[in-house]
């Protein structure tokens, strides 16, 4: 099968189209033909090795994170799906690789396709969907009521936890340019800080839930816009000693990775604020929630530019460029 492939880690790296072998099912996998994989962030901060202590990937690698595409082929144990449906998901870590014609996902991470919406559209959802329902819905428990900041609201998370923290009754700040102030303001935020002219910490205070993904610097600011007992989640790092655990890391890496986090968790703790690591997973089912959303109209895909398969290192370079309003898509079919 064609697909873009990884050969070796290095910043800006190219992708090389070739040829390689069809995904080898597992009897609890569906082999699903790729029509549009989304685009991420992840992708190229893997191709730049910035993942490799707790993603350690073999080379060459096929890269991809988000696909929709027709069930093709089933696993001896598969039961909920059959060959010819619309589905979609975020593959499990170490078998991603939606960059390709065909990928090999578990039965428990993938769901049948919004009826509602394009496959270009369904492809856009699944990571960022997923990071914003574990973050706001599993970690933060956001309530009716409650004030939640999202950073970098026209973004792929931006823009969908934009929508879900509105359905979930909360009140939305966020940051974005000034380009797209009326984007965010359409998805449902009550309060937009333009970044180039404001400083966000200025002017929000007394929040209940901070969605962090931007640098540093933004996140020790971000602390100190939480009210006593808050909760800041970063889906961007430093990565913390829970996770460590979750990931089952070496004894080693779970060091390292208690050290990265020191000074973020101590300032947390002297402000009397929790702060947590989300490195999102794979789940069918919260993808059915999901997908319960998209019909219904609460929550609406925002996809700024579809590329062709040829053209996926343009696609990667687009959303390195940091440019993109919601997400970019690369279509195949």
């Amino acid at each position: 099968m064609k697909a873009y492939i990884l050969d070796g880690y290095g910043k800006k790296a190219q992708l090389r189209a070739g040829e390689v072998p069809e995904p080898e099912l597992r009897e609890d996998e569906v082999l699903v033909q790729v029509h549009a994989s989304g685009v991420n962030l992840l992708d190229s901060k893997i191709r730049d090795g910035e993942f490799k202590l707790i993603l350690p990937y073999r080379l060459p690698l096929v890269l991809g994170h988000d696909v929709a595409g027709i069930v093709t082929k089933l696993g001896s144990r598969v039961r909920q799906f059959k060959v010819g449906d619309e589905v979609y998901a975020r593959p499990d870590d170490f078998r991603i690789g939606t960059f390709a014609e065909f990928v090999a996902v578990k039965e428990d991470s993938l769901a049948l396709k919004p009826n509602n919406i394009s496959m270009e559209e369904a492809a856009s959802l699944p990571l960022v969907g997923l990071t914003a329902w574990q973050a706001l819905v599993e970690k933060a428990g956001l309530k009716k009521g409650q004030k939640v900041f999202i950073q970098a609201g026209s973004g792929g998370v931006g823009t969908f936890a934009i929508q879900l923290a509105k359905h979930l009754g909360a009140t939305v700040a966020t940051t974005t340019s000034t380009a797209n102030i009326a984007l965010v303001k359409s998805l449902g935020a009550d309060i937009v800080i333009d970044y180039k002219k404001e400083d966000f910490e200025t002017i929000l205070s007394g929040y209940d839930v901070v969605l962090n993904s931007q640098d540093a610097k933004t996140l020790e600011k971000s602390l100190n816009v939480l009210k006593p007992g808050g909760k800041l989640i970063s889906i961007s790092g430093p990565p913390d000693p829970e996770f460590a655990y979750e990931i089952k890391a070496p004894w080693l890496v779970k060091q390292v990775i208690r050290l990265l986090s020191f000074g973020t968790r101590r300032k947390a703790k002297r402000l009397n604020v929790r702060y947590s690591f989300l490195f999102m997973k794979a789940s069918g089912s919260q993808l059915r929630q999901i997908t319960a959303l998209i019909e219904s109209g609460a929550i609406r895909p925002v996809v700024d530019k579809v590329f062709p398969f040829a053209s996926t290192n343009d696609a990667l370079a687009y959303v390195e460029s940091g440019r993109a309003k919601g997400k970019v898509v690369i279509k195949l079919l």
